[in-house]
């Protein structure tokens, strides 16, 4: 049995450090392999599908609305065409909040599959420059063979084209994310107009495409493995029925190479199902090699430079190389694919999944009672907003024996996207009451997502005074139709 007892031995080594980095902190270029395969293809054509979408939301526009616009530099945000005002930045504090829960319950679930399939970093990264670096420098080997041959003049012209190809998409890039902040209309302005009249602009996206090409060019992976806050929670929420990127150890191990030649009549008995000792007993049946050959071809194609077959690791961004290089082997030594697959722990390990864990059971209540308070916000939203303010340090004024008056700042926000004129104010509740406008066109219009303020008073008899404050509810009306309700309070003399 010593035989068998050697052939059972492994050696599990588990990594302690970094892929991309060596034992004296130098980073470890990677170089993957190219992949290819089904999932390769899908995520081909949902990469297609998501740089379409994000070159296209910028010039999309709802009821005179952009679709999306974060313009930090001006306090402005639209959402879905709606116009988050200064008012609104509770609702938009919210929508934040609510996205969060939701990446945290999709990751509980899914683990990394944003980082894989929808990340922008990665999307860019394997689907646009990579694909350029294949097209110039060749594959995986054809690569290290450039970056150590001398600088002759085929080195030369392929690197500088590479980098100048490479800096001239980070500059659309940042003109597609620019478009994000300022507007797709100022962009092109900028773009059309000489460089003298917009150099905050232009200095803004040589910033920005700086800023890309060098995560391109030069950061790429790290961006997943160090930078990005997402790869670190992954510790905390994955659990063991999280679905990613899992190796079947169970059907895998122990490893090895493929052997030509039948080992031994023992060991074929081992395969077969069962050793029969001279007592007659049957022991247990022991597995000499499991289906994984040891190619290491997942290794090669990993863009982080892991061996999946370690487990799951905080560098895995689920983007299925893996699983492609692994089916195309396992088809080629006629054995069953999906021996790399989409799996959870315990799927692997007991061969049942359960994703509807107490974890994702709590994430998804929380998630639910955001979205339906959301919902309810958004439900009793008003399209403009009205606020009227007492002017701080002012008492009240005697304006006669019967009438005292309240110096008041107002203001009318507008968030449609159409100019509202005829502006007007009235007391609810108080007939007897007036209010007086101080320097005011007849014609009050709120322009189109913007701001229309003032100041007036508001007269009003003894007899209305309920203390030291009366509460007012101020309608704004445009002619006829009622836009808002505010509320405030009227100073008056003790009684």
């Amino acid at each position: 049995m010593n035989e068998i007892e050697n052939i059972q031995e492994e050696k599990e080594i588990y990594r302690d450090e970094l892929a991309t980095v060596d034992k004296s902190g130098k980073r470890i270029w990677i170089y993957p392999k190219k992949p290819k395969g089904r999932f390769y293809n899908w995520r081909n054509a949902t990469a297609v599908l998501l740089i379409g979408l994000l070159v296209g939301i910028p010039f999309l526009k709802i009821n005179g609305n952009p679709f999306l616009l974060f313009n930090m530099l001006e306090g402005k945000f639209v959402l879905f065409s709606i116009v988050f005002a200064t008012q609104d930045l509770h609702l938009f504090a919210l929508a934040m909040v609510t996205l969060m829960v939701f990446v945290v319950l999709f990751t509980v679930v899914f683990g990394r599959l944003f980082c894989g399939w929808v990340c922008p970093q990665t999307i860019f990264m394997e689907m646009v420059f990579r694909k350029i670096e294949y097209w110039i420098e060749g594959d995986a080997n054809q690569q290290i063979r450039l970056n150590q041959a001398p600088w002759d003049a085929t080195k030369i012209i392929k690197k500088v084209s590479k980098h100048l190809i490479f800096y001239g998409i980070a500059v659309a890039i940042s003109n597609i994310f620019l478009s994000y902040i300022i507007g797709a209309e100022d962009v092109l302005e900028i773009i059309k107009e000489p460089v003298r009249l917009h150099i905050g602009g232009f200095a803004a996206m040589l910033i920005f495409a700086g800023l890309f090409y060098g995560v391109f060019a030069f950061m790429r992976e790290q961006v997943c493995t160090t930078i990005c806050p997402y790869g670190r929670l992954q510790g905390v929420l994955l659990v063991p029925e999280t679905i990613v990127v899992h190796y079947d150890f169970v059907r895998g191990e122990p490893r090895g190479k493929i052997k030509k030649d039948p080992v031994s009549s023992i060991k074929n008995d081992i395969v077969s199902g069962a050793i029969h000792l001279e007592s007659g007993a049957v022991e247990k049946p022991l597995k000499l090699q499991g289906d994984c050959i040891d190619c290491k071809l997942c290794v090669q194609v990993c863009p982080t430079g892991i061996d999946i077959r370690n487990g799951t690791q905080l560098e895995c961004v689920n983007c299925t190389a893996c699983i492609d290089a692994c089916d195309e082997v396992m088809e080629k030594v006629h054995r069953p694919k999906r021996l790399i697959r989409y799996d959870s722990f315990n799927g692997v390990k007991e061969g049942k999944r359960n994703i509807f864990t107490t974890r994702a059971i709590a994430y998804s209540v929380v998630l639910t009672a955001l979205i339906i308070f959301q919902a309810f916000l958004f439900a009793n939203r008003s399209d403009v907003e009205a606020l009227v303010l007492r002017v701080p340090g002012q008492l009240y004024q005697k304006v006669d024996d019967t009438h005292y008056s309240n110096l008041f700042n107002w203001e009318v926000v507008n968030k449609t996207a159409e100019d509202i004129g005829h502006i007007e104010f009235k007391l609810e509740g108080m007939p007897e009451g007036k209010i007086r406008h101080i320097s005011q066109s007849d014609n009050l219009v709120a322009a189109k997502q913007g701001l229309l303020k003032g100041v007036f008073f508001i007269d009003l008899p003894k007899h209305s005074l309920k203390g030291s404050k009366t509460k007012l509810t101020i309608e704004v009306y445009s002619g006829d139709r009622l836009l808002d309700k505010t509320t405030t309070n009227f100073s008056g003399p003790v009684q």
